[in-house]
């Protein structure tokens, strides 16, 4: 009779206790948010993750009602700050605003210290965007033809910068060396930023990157277009042929930027960070700038940019493979 009064306490208790936590973690939820939210950008300051996030983040703090802190953790191609929010609580306040390397990274480094799709959840795809090929004033080629005559005219070719090894401007360089049948020598920065600072400076001849970053400094004169390299024209370069329009038939490589949480991310709060991002994208302020930025708006929901995220991987896969490109 004892041993059974003691196991109903227990089981009460061990009930009771559930239920708490249950409660707990509901009015946990309910509450979200109540502090400072963090958004991580893993790649370097000026480039086209810190602009998207500073672009987002006055709109999104009048949404949640809480201050929006964007930090930079920059290095190895976005995995130091991937990494961070993989560690981090899984309870909304720290956000992981990727670029298109987040996909290809378990593809070129051999030992990440985190899983990209089990210690991560996607939240939302934010925009498309246009990549661009992009040259310092000096450089005498103005569209990829006279590019590759120039690379063949020099005995040791010439070079360009990308915002790490793997990002999308590598790869698609990658592709356009073979498309073009000339050699590029790569230089990778940490970050877009620092990646265009060298092409505008004359310490690489060309880069490919963003519209988000390189529109601004085409406009302000500091750079010249040679092609998009996107299926169509992008509206905020009207005047610029896309790579098929030069050439080279069919040749459509983009870039993207989204956002993903801590895997164990409950989803009620999930869903809310999906639609704070929706909203803001949504902000007349911020439609203007994509606009003139020639992005495409996404705002695709958790369970769209996981499928889109498998997609890229598997893509990026196969050229990572024909080209050897592995890193430590």
């Amino acid at each position: 009779m004892n041993n059974l009064f003691q196991k109903v306490v227990v089981a009460g208790l061990i009930q009771f206790c559930a239920i708490g936590l249950v409660n707990a973690q509901s009015k946990e939820i309910s509450f979200y948010p109540n502090k400072p939210i963090r958004i991580i950008n893993p790649l370097a300051t000026g480039g086209a993750v810190d602009t998207m996030a500073r672009m987002l983040a006055p709109s999104l703090q009048e949404i949640l009602g809480q201050p929006i802190v964007i930090e930079s953790k920059p290095g190895a191609g976005g995995t130091i700050g991937s990494n961070f929010v993989a560690k981090s609580a899984p309870d909304g306040y720290t956000i992981l605003m990727v670029y298109d390397t987040f996909a290809v990274n378990p593809h070129v480094y051999k030992n990440l210290p985190f899983d990209s799709f089990k210690d991560l959840a996607p939240v939302t795809e934010l925009v498309k965007i246009p990549l661009v090929v992009v040259a310092g004033n000096k450089l005498s080629a103005n569209n990829l033809r006279e590019l590759a005559d120039l690379s063949k005219s020099k005995a040791k070719g010439i070079n360009f910068s990308s915002g790490g090894a793997g990002s999308s401007g590598h790869l698609a360089a990658e592709l356009l060396k073979t498309n073009l049948g000339i050699d590029m020598t790569h230089v990778p920065y940490k970050g877009g930023g620092p990646a265009l600072t060298a092409t505008i400076g004359g310490e690489t001849d060309i880069t490919i990157l963003g519209a988000v970053i390189t529109v601004p400094q085409i406009k302000g004169g500091n750079l010249k277009a040679l092609a998009v390299l996107g299926k169509k024209r992008t509206p905020a370069l009207p005047q610029v042929a896309t790579a098929s329009e030069q050439g080279l038939t069919n040749f459509d490589v983009s870039s993207w930027v989204g956002v993903l949480v801590p895997a164990g991310t409950p989803a009620p709060i999930v869903d809310k960070i999906n639609n704070a991002f929706a909203q803001a994208l949504k902000s007349p302020a911020v439609q203007s700038r994509m606009a003139e930025q020639g992005n495409e708006i996404v705002a695709s929901s958790p369970a769209q940019f996981g499928v889109f995220l498998n997609q890229e991987s598997a893509k990026w896969a196969r050229v990572i493979k024909e080209k050897n490109i592995q890193l430590e």
